[in-house]
């Protein structure tokens, strides 16, 4: 979500991948369904990998919460930011829009802050 939302909202600003530690099968269908009550369609999108490339190149590494401490050796890197947020996995839809509309927030805050850092 945080992904489509930068790309979105940031447009030719930023250019904005996800990626996780442990790979799903596919992007969660309740997560798809509020993200098109947005008006962003995020269907064809598939889950990736975090890869050390990925960490090398980023200027801003935003990690998500989700117990990602257990898992994710994203803190040991530069500029990295935990959201903290719930895990959308497994949640009913109402919960999944609170999680969205959080990440939402976020990514555009994160945005305002980069430009206005310019």
């Amino acid at each position: 979500m945080a992904e489509a939302f930068a790309n979105h909202y940031g447009k030719t600003k930023v250019i904005a991948s996800s990626a996780g530690v442990r790979l799903a099968e596919k992007v969660n269908p309740i997560v798809v369904e509020v993200m098109k009550e947005k008006g962003i369609d995020i269907s064809a999108n598939k889950p990736k990998l975090l890869t050390a490339n990925m960490v090398e190149e980023a200027e801003q590494i935003i990690t998500m919460g989700c117990s990602v401490e257990k898992f994710c050796p994203a803190p040991l890197f530069k500029k990295v930011t935990d959201w903290d947020l719930e895990d959308s996995k497994g949640k009913r839809i109402e919960k999944v829009r609170e999680i969205r509309d959080e990440i939402e927030k976020k990514v555009t805050k994160l945005l305002e802050d980069m430009n206005s850092s310019k």
